[in-house]
């Protein structure tokens, strides 16, 4: 066997064991979700929920070793820093802070992540919704300050 034919065997091989490392691909209970307008909501669903919320549209491409463990782990980074499916059940200050980091986030280009774009172009969020973001994140601060921090 040639050089060439064995390196290219070993990726093979490499390629076909990584298929059997087990991947976290669950999607918890939703606790107290956000509630907020409709044209927000869609706005939250299409662009930011597969990684801030408990309701994964897990792709197939999830299930493709060494790409399913970029995808889980992006989940899971998304879902421990915000998580629309717990929005209610942070406190007030923090769902305001929250609102704002997405606002901004997004208002930089930093989210949806470049690379969620690239196979899911219908995410990106344009001037018209960025604007429906910050009227909700405003929401948020006066929510705040009607109910108190929690």
């Amino acid at each position: 066997m040639s050089k060439r034919r064995a390196v290219l065997a070993a990726i093979v091989a490499l390629f076909i064991a990584a298929q059997f490392v087990p991947v976290d691909r669950t999607n918890p209970a939703v606790g107290e979700e956000i509630t907020t307008r409709a044209e927000v909501a869609a706005v939250l669903e299409r662009s930011c929920y597969d990684c801030h919320s408990n309701r994964t549209k897990w792709p197939w491409y999830s299930n493709v070793a060494p790409v399913s463990w970029l995808v889980a782990n992006d989940v899971s980074e998304g879902r421990e820093h915000l998580n629309f499916s717990h929005w209610r059940e942070y406190a007030a200050k923090d769902r305001e802070r929250l609102a704002q980091e997405a606002v901004e986030e997004v208002e930089k280009g930093a989210m949806p992540i470049k690379i969620y774009l690239l196979l899911h172009r219908g995410a990106k969020v344009d001037g018209k919704e960025l604007e429906l973001l910050k009227a909700w994140a405003q929401e948020e601060r006066a929510s705040k300050r009607g109910e108190g921090s929690r």
